[in-house]
């Protein structure tokens, strides 16, 4: 059985005192749980302090963004080697709010999501389809082509490394969220490039997760569908007690599977 993961993507949120007391609310109220994986993607500002703070426990570290090269001019940016530096396991690469507030393409995500796994990163490669492209019926195409384009190159050996979050563009941040049904055909879908690309071992390994206006009362029939292995959740994880029992319900609706 893949394991369940869950990630909170703090986006654009927290300062430095709200960010490490989030994370340490968290320590506390997930003690015990050893089910799955919980990683926080905190703010590059927040990241080092928050590393403190989770250092002992079982939620794991991720940025939100990275640069492909490991140094040089490039100036605003952060390499893979500094979020190593300060003890990140994760980062998101292509989310869609990157895609498109900041204009990057499948090949530069592809860049980073085997930069990222070149250096034992964990990436999360986002893939989704706006409200236009869904109300034209482009899901299947848009979804299968950025799959395909964010993961040339990276081997058989890599891929199982790589998880995959399937965020419908339409549903981030707007309170709206795909149906479990229609949540879990795409992730069929992936799981079907995935073969294509690899071969089904392969495809029944890679963790595939939701994301889009997750909360505490979607998340258990999104958990319970079987292609479903976690959830990448934005608002409601700067929240303790909602992320909390997102976590919570995500485990134990997961364990009934």
């Amino acid at each position: 059985m893949r394991n369940p993961i869950i990630v909170g993507n703090w986006k654009m949120n927290l300062l430095l005192e709200e960010a490490t007391h989030l994370a340490l609310s968290l320590v506390r109220e997930l003690d015990g749980i050893e089910a799955g994986e919980v990683v926080i993607c905190p703010p590059y500002t927040s990241l080092s302090e928050v590393s403190k703070r989770i250092s002992g426990s079982s939620i794991r570290l991720g940025a939100q963004n990275m640069h492909w090269e490991d140094r040089g001019a490039y100036t605003g940016e952060i390499s893979p080697q500094f979020l190593l530096d300060i003890g990140c396991q994760y980062v998101i690469i292509g989310h869609s709010e990157r895609r498109q507030q900041f204009g990057e393409t499948g090949e530069v995500v592809n860049r980073k999501a085997k930069s990222a796994v070149s250096k034992g990163i964990i990436p999360i490669v986002c893939v989704g389809e706006t409200l236009f492209e869904r109300k034209e019926g482009k899901t299947e195409e848009v979804v299968r082509r950025g799959v395909e384009a964010s993961l040339k190159g990276i081997s058989r050996e890599e891929i199982v490394k790589v998880v995959i979050a399937y965020e419908p563009v339409w549903a981030i941040g707007t309170g709206n969220t795909a149906s479990p049904e229609d949540a879990n055909a795409v992730h069929r879908l992936i799981r079907q490039v995935l073969t294509h690309l690899y071969d089904e071992e392969v495809a029944q390994e890679v963790r595939i997760q939701y994301g889009g206006s997750v909360t505490p009362e979607n998340i258990e029939g999104i958990m319970k569908e079987p292609e479903i292995d976690g959830a990448l959740v934005g608002g409601a994880s700067i929240q303790s007690g909602s992320f909390v029992k997102i976590i919570k319900t995500a485990m134990k609706a997961r364990s009934r599977k």
